[in-house]
């Protein structure tokens, strides 16, 4: 009996002495930590608080500058900890990197990751990859906090399913001007809130001047056209209903006089290009408008 005790004993001593070895390891490994930035936010809510709109192509933003800022104020909150990596989600056509996006993937610590940008802009699939990535690096342990950019109340499922393997997430927010721009179920879900104040982004976003900004004005490419023709035809149909299309299609390949009009001026806003004398280019916004009324037909 009492050699019966003795081995517990033995076993119980050299199973402390294995927790104690496995702590002090983990004591010794550093906490991680990585930013995921949602770009469709940042540029539109940065854009409104400090150049007061939210049209990219109205303002200049030091993506690269920005980036160490947030690096900076993330050293200061997660004193102990390393950072892994920034993410950097945004979306476009196709996928494929605008000039912009590949010098921000050139940048170190920086991955940039995309999502797709549909007829009317708007950025899919984003989300998606935000979940996946913070749920892999936490599932992994690769990361013990994570700094989320973003206000888009699709997130929640994002911050749940790192939380679910024991990171901690920590919401950063933009200054509104007025009201709010994080959804309040993604603010209830997080374990920590912060709000970057225009003082923060006032050195690395500046409006553009009409000059300069006709200055950098270049031809688009035909498919650029044929694009904005489909979003504007997305939008015509969305206003006007089923019945209109119906009363358009018999007359194609041509436009009323009116529907011309309005989508040459419309297309021009957009690409801030006059497309005056630019047969090829009248074609393919008109070729862009009629093929997405027909898939919708």
């Amino acid at each position: 009996m009492n050699d019966d005790l003795a081995a517990l004993s033995a076993r119980i001593d050299r199973t402390n002495e294995l927790l104690q070895r496995m702590l002090a390891e983990v004591a010794k490994t550093p906490s991680t930590h990585a930013i995921f930035v949602d770009a469709g936010y940042l540029y539109a809510a940065a854009g409104r608080l400090v150049a007061g709109t939210e049209d990219r192509r109205a303002f200049d933003l030091d993506a690269e500058g920005l980036i160490e800022a947030l690096i900076d104020r993330a050293r200061t909150i997660f004193a102990d900890s390393r950072l892994l990596r920034v993410y950097w989600y945004d979306g476009a056509r196709r996928r494929i990197h605008t000039a912009e996006q590949q010098s921000i993937a050139e940048l170190p610590d920086v991955k940039v990751r995309l999502g797709n940008l549909n007829a009317n802009n708007q950025q899919k699939g984003v989300d998606s990859l935000i979940r996946t990535d913070l749920e892999s690096l936490a599932r992994h342990r690769a990361i013990s906090d994570a700094a989320l950019l973003g206000g888009d109340e699709d997130l929640v499922s994002a911050v749940e399913a790192a939380q679910g393997y024991g990171a901690r997430v920590h919401l950063w927010g933009i200054e509104a001007p007025e009201g709010r721009n994080q959804a309040e179920p993604l603010l209830w879900e997080v374990d920590s809130q912060r709000t970057l104040d225009l003082d923060f982004f006032k050195p690395y976003v500046s409006r553009r001047t009409a000059a300069a900004y006709e200055a950098t004005a270049t031809r688009p490419t035909r498919e650029d056209v044929r694009f904005v023709g489909a979003q504007i035809a997305a939008k015509w149909l969305a206003a006007r209903g089923r019945d209109s299309l119906a009363e358009l299609l018999p007359g194609h390949p041509y436009l009323p006089g009116s529907v011309d009009q309005d989508l040459l001026v419309e297309a021009e806003g957009l690409l801030q290009y006059s497309l005056r004398g630019q047969a090829d280019l009248r074609r393919a916004l008109r070729d862009g408008f009629w093929e997405h009324l027909q898939a919708q037909y």
